[in-house]
């Protein structure tokens, strides 16, 4: 009997790993940041008072909160990835204390900003424009602080709000270092006798496999060893919708969904019409339910069974360079500027590319651009995989591009177009694969991936919004978010979106508790709106090509410089119009067309 092994973090060659020193060339150095950094709550401090007194005060207050922007990025980046890089790893979730701790003084320091800022009058801030051109640059800055008036509270009000930041983190973090450092699940046994290792990071993988008896034993120890845990989870779900109302009973919104959403400038209404749009084709991902079901020949179709790919035979191993060259190859349509970007972060250690004991599970981009984003993998050298490179490269040049282009205090994007470009990469990466192969099975394949990432982002991300609304309306409603509750709402839901050819086994009740984007505050919609957005830019790219590539480019570059609505016009689409959403949909039925008519 063998066994795979996931290495320590000492044991991964440097070269797959990403490269810190780019932020801090040592533990050391970054410590010394942070002892300049405890002078600066000082600072901030010390303008209390100043901002309507002058253009200049004003501009001074401005320049450095772009300072602190430049350092805080680096700062806590670098505590943040050397966090997640081993979350076991004592010394280092000590520095992402001290980082997240210095954001809240900080936060809690300028607290006086935006009543001071609000309570400038409206001829006065015009005339400091004309008296003070470089305050242009902060226009849309100080429009986006005003727009909220009626949410805005007292200097002394918005000091203690700031100072109760650190402790609104703490379900998220406790949640976290749940799943990722303490949680540990049993090893799994499959057919042939070799035992692998279930952790976060090597559920979805095991559950591709072919071997049903090990897809089973996967999904019931997974599940078992989670539903030990799910009264503690639970609370810390109950404890995030309970800072959530705090926060938005402050603030003088009607629920914790509004207070989310304003934020970014996003319509409630937007995230209603999605769960309506996906109602209304719920026909759709039956009929997918049932060819699951029938392509692989089971007169019961579990949850265990949802991501075995149905055309198991074509399945093959894809290293890491070969995914990083297909990439390439499917992104030539966005130019070799585009590409040149993409092997920069190639080459330079933007990425950390395998799976290592404590490592945090999952994948993103940091969003920190300067100097440079950096990327978290679990690569398993499957196609999987491959879209997720191409995935979450998409978000780092999406952010490398506004940063490049835009002035810091608006280089950063809100959430809800936050998922359009990794998305549109990975879309253009299907249709470069469909294009190069004729091959019934091949295609089949390949489709089905296609079908999976539409079932995964729009239907699952849209249940998952779902049941997020759910919790806050439970919570908003006086109720507990018990683990009981819990399971009930969702395992109700998971009945709703699979449909009666599914059956949706006990353990996935229990699915909840393993999803860190509930903490997230109404996150995870915009996958599904970002997958919609992102069809139809592909769709656009490859009708037109050229102009429609140098629209998307000015898009990937606008950072925050206008509304997310306003923003995805620029690429073409409109997202105050239902017809983006329903348009993918479409696609998804006509992609189970040829499914069914290649099988």
């Amino acid at each position: 009997m063998s066994e795979k092994k996931i290495p320590k973090r000492s044991e991964v060659p440097e070269n797959l790993t990403w490269n810190l020193k780019d932020m801090f060339e040592s533990d050391e150095a970054w410590l010394a940041e942070y002892e300049v950094l405890k002078e600066y709550p000082q600072k901030i401090s010390a303008m209390a008072g100043t901002l309507g007194r002058s253009a200049e005060d004003l501009l001074a207050y401005f320049k450095l909160d772009d300072e602190l922007d430049l350092r805080l990025g680096r700062f806590y980046g670098y505590a943040s990835c050397s966090g997640d890089s081993d979350t076991g790893n004592n010394y280092y979730q000590d520095l992402r204390g001290k980082a997240t701790a210095t954001l809240v003084a900080l936060s809690s320091a300028g607290a006086f900003a935006t009543p001071e800022i609000m309570a400038i009058p409206e001829e006065t801030l015009n005339s400091f424009y004309a008296q003070c051109p470089e305050l242009e640059t902060y226009r849309r800055v100080l429009y986006r602080i005003r727009r909220r008036a009626e949410h805005i509270l007292s200097p002394a009000e918005e000091k203690l709000l700031a100072a109760a930041g650190e402790i609104s983190r703490a379900p998220d973090s406790i949640g976290g270092m749940l799943r990722n450092a303490d949680l540990k699940f049993p090893p799994v046994t499959d057919k042939n006798g070799v035992t692998h290792p279930l952790t976060n990071g090597s559920l979805v993988p095991l559950l591709e496999s072919d071997d049903v008896d090990l897809r089973k034993a996967v999904f019931e120890t997974y599940y078992n060893r989670l539903g030990e845990y799910k009264n503690t989870i639970a609370s810390t779900l109950d404890f995030q919708f309970k800072q959530l109302r705090f926060f938005a009973g402050a603030r003088k919104y009607n629920s914790t969904l509004e207070a989310s959403l304003d934020r970014t400038e996003v319509p409630v209404s937007v995230y209603h019409s999605l769960i309506e749009a996906v109602h209304a084709n719920m026909d759709k991902m039956y009929r997918y339910v049932a060819l699951r079901k029938k392509l692989l020949g089971v007169d019961e179709l579990h949850m265990y069974d949802v991501y075995t790919p149905i055309v198991a035979d074509a399945a093959s191993e894809i290293s890491f360079e070969e995914a990083k060259e297909t990439v390439l190859e499917a992104l030539a349509v966005l130019g070799e500027d585009y590409l040149d970007m993409l092997r920069e972060g190639f080459e330079n250690r933007w990425i950390d590319v395998y799976e290592n004991e404590g490592k945090r599970g999952g994948a993103y981009s940091s969003g920190n651009s300067r100097p440079h984003p950096y990327v978290l993998l679990n690569h398993k050298d499957n196609l999987d995989s491959m879209f997720t490179l191409a995935h979450e490269m998409g978000h780092a040049l999406h952010s490398y591009l506004s940063t490049k282009n835009q002035p810091i205090c608006q280089s950063g994007y809100v959430i809800f177009v936050a998922e359009v470009a990794s998305t549109c990469n990975e879309i253009l990466l299907m249709r470069h694969l469909l294009s190069k192969t004729d091959d019934k099975q091949k295609r089949a394949y390949l489709i089905n991936h296609f079908l999976d990432q539409f079932k995964g982002t729009v239907y699952r991300q849209t249940m998952f919004a779902e049941f997020e609304l759910e919790m806050g309306k439970m919570s908003e409603g006086g109720a507990s978010l018990t683990a009981d509750a819990l399971c009930a709402k969702y395992h109700e839901l998971n009945k709703l979106y699979f449909g009666p050819d599914m059956v949706s086994d006990d353990g996935i009740a229990l699915e909840w508790a393993r999803i860190p984007h509930f903490f997230y505050n109404y996150y995870v919609f915009q996958y599904a709106t970002g997958f919609s957005a992102a069809v139809a830019i592909a769709n656009r790219i490859l009708a037109e090509g050229e102009p429609a590539v140098a629209d998307y480019k000015k898009f990937l570059s606008s950072g925050g410089s206008a509304d997310p609505i306003s923003l995805l016009k620029i690429a073409g689409v409109d997202m105050s119009s239902p017809e983006p959403v329903n348009n993918a949909l479409k696609l998804f039925g006509e992609l189970i067309d040829e499914m069914e008519a290649l099988c």
